[in-house]
């Protein structure tokens, strides 16, 4: 995946997150993207999360950043395998992705899918077979986003850090995978 970074899509690079990179940017590209779930009350972390918070989310895992030219627009983070709490609903091994996140402005040019599939393609390259997810249940376009790219609900979760009920989903990355 390293050697593919430069070319995402007509006009667009992808390459990891480097030490001169700024967490500003990346925060407020976040902030940015998951601005419409704050306007409809849901309390994404990613939409109020901190300079330091973005630092400590990208620092656990392989931060992935979407550019044009000099201009931050888009950005996943993914894991594997992805330590999950006592009780939540999803098996252990599995990998994650977080902070998925493409500029407002850009909606529709095919970005997240892209980067959804980076995350799954760096998931299975790390070893899991699985991917887990988590996203409020009330963003009803974001979770049918999510299920007509395979995954499937298989329970709820409550952080402490959110205002809402999470569905969590799973999707089988091996060849004829069944989703859980």
């Amino acid at each position: 995946m390293e050697e593919a970074a430069g070319a995402l899509t007509r006009g667009f690079g992808l390459r990891r997150l480097a030490a001169g990179d700024s967490l500003e940017e990346l925060t407020a590209l976040i902030h940015r993207s998951y601005a419409d779930h704050a306007v409809a009350g849901r309390a994404f972390c990613a939409s109020y999360q901190s300079v330091h918070d973005t630092e400590h989310r990208v620092g656990g895992g392989e931060c992935w950043l979407v550019v044009r030219g000099a201009e931050l627009v888009g950005t996943v983070t993914v894991a594997a395998p992805y330590a999950v709490p006592e009780g939540y609903p999803a098996s252990a091994g599995a990998g994650s992705f977080w902070q998925l996140a493409v500029d407002p402005t850009l909606r529709g040019a095919g970005l997240g899918q892209r980067l959804l599939a980076l995350a799954e393609e760096r998931i299975a390259a790390l070893g899991s077979a699985r991917v887990v997810i988590d996203t409020s249940a009330e963003a009803v376009d974001l979770v049918g986003w999510y299920r007509r790219r395979g995954y499937v609900p298989v329970g709820s979760w409550r952080w402490d850090v959110t205002n809402y009920e999470s569905v969590v989903l799973v999707k089988d990355l091996a060849p004829g995978g069944q989703g859980r």
